[in-house]
């Protein structure tokens, strides 16, 4: 069948859609919208969700660490019932956008739409995803739900997962309703799809439409812990000093030289405390993050020993402590050249600009690329500007994202006949 051409996307509902789910959780005194993962919010916008896969006659599914999968069935004598999976997330961080991850599951349901009104099946089931807590705001790792799913996390080990609140993450899928009974990696997806806005500058600066994502950074995420001495700020001289605080700095600021002399690496501190956090002492403790991160799996390795190497002279020189607790650690990975290729040609034959690139911050293809072949689609983000209430995509570049999606299914599928 002549998929690519028989199919239509409908725009406006796509884009209705978006706007009816960023306003799940929306708040109307910091702007933005908040549905952190397993929270009231997300339970609403998971009932919205399943709502609309139903409206299209989707057989749902809930798996036991709460993904959700809608899926259409293939034609009657397609014998591999392996589906092409289409996902991303809708849990968001704190006054988040209203793009992030919502775009790509209802990219996903325009594309089963699109079916649907054309009265054809195709050759292989379509399954849509929304993987649970992608954004690791309320669990650590982020994107939990498909790492999981690709078993590279136990199912008991997440689910027994503390919140930052307190909370099990377990008992918390069973209050919003969302503990399934699917056991995860139970649908083995035969290509995976994952639309998304970019959350970086570089489309828009170049002016162009399409993000062919070919690779994605690996991730390496830290706690570091320094423990000093407290004493008086005006009474301690400075050679005499076990400075807590002193040494969460040095760190900072050898870690932007080492971003900066890599060239591919980047380095940043998100979370710093200070005890006893008084103007007038001396910190006797501190407490930071530090995300490493690099498309190359050598250069990320050597980043970290480097982390380790400065730590260990700090801690020499200064008279103090220096304990680490690793977070995460996700390798680069690189997506599927056949896939990236098939977007490439579809952006080409819908005559819209594209380029080859990285991703800069991780997502749940990076999981799926553990069991099944993988790719990324990217659209513009105006300024870069993500995890914010600013975020922003035309509503013609998110549309024509979704072109993009709709003809690369059509081809896959109609090469599955």
């Amino acid at each position: 069948m002549n998929a690519p051409r028989q199919l239509q996307l409908d725009g406006p509902t796509l884009l209705q859609q978006i706007q009816v789910l960023g306003q799940v959780g929306a708040d109307a005194a910091h702007g933005g919208r908040t549905r952190i993962a397993l929270s009231d919010a997300e339970k609403a916008g998971r009932d919205l969700l399943v709502g609309w896969m139903r409206e299209l006659a989707l057989d749902v599914q809930v798996d036991r660490i709460g993904n959700i999968f809608g899926t259409l069935g293939a034609a009657a004598g397609q014998g591999d019932p392996r589906p092409l999976m289409i996902g991303s997330h809708i849990d968001t961080v704190t006054n988040a956008g209203a793009l992030d991850g919502c775009y790509g599951v209802l990219a996903g349901l325009a594309v089963v739409r699109a079916y649907r009104a054309a009265g054809v099946l195709p050759a292989r089931p379509i399954t849509v995803a929304a993987f649970t807590n992608e954004e690791g705001v309320r669990y650590q790792p982020d994107m939990m739900g498909s790492l999981v799913y690709a078993g590279g996390l136990g199912l008991e080990q997440a689910l027994d997962t503390q919140g930052t609140d307190g909370t099990r993450l377990g008992d918390e899928l069973a209050r919003i309703g969302y503990a399934g009974t699917l056991e995860p990696g139970a649908i083995v997806p035969h290509e995976y799809l994952e639309l998304h806005i970019e959350q970086g500058p570089i489309l828009e600066a170049e002016g162009t439409l399409i993000g062919v994502v070919e690779n994605l950074q690996g991730i390496s995420w830290q706690q570091v812990q320094v423990q000093g001495n407290a004493n008086h700020a005006g009474t301690t001289p400075t050679r005499l000093r076990h400075d807590a605080g002193y040494v969460a700095s040095a760190v900072v600021t050898q870690l932007r030289s080492l971003a900066l002399a890599s060239g591919t690496t980047l380095a940043t501190v998100g979370c710093m405390q200070f005890e006893p956090n008084v103007i007038n002492v001396i910190p006797r403790k501190a407490r930071f993050t530090v995300d490493l991160r690099d498309p190359d799996e050598a250069r990320l390795a050597s980043a970290e020993q480097r982390l380790a190497e400065l730590l260990a002279s700090l801690a020499e020189q200064e008279g103090v402590t220096i304990s680490t607790e690793r977070l995460v650690r996700f390798a680069p990975v690189t997506f599927d050249a056949g896939l990236a290729d098939e977007i490439e040609a579809s952006a080409k034959r819908l005559g819209f600009s594209h380029r080859r690139m990285t991703s800069g911050a991780g997502h749940d293809a990076q999981m799926i690329a553990r069991i099944a072949p993988a790719a990324m689609i990217f659209v513009p983000s105006r300024g870069g500007i993500s995890h914010n209430p600013r975020e922003h995509t035309d509503d013609a570049q998110l549309i024509q994202g979704a072109q993009v999606l709709l003809d690369v299914v059509g081809r896959r599928l109609a090469l599955a006949c």
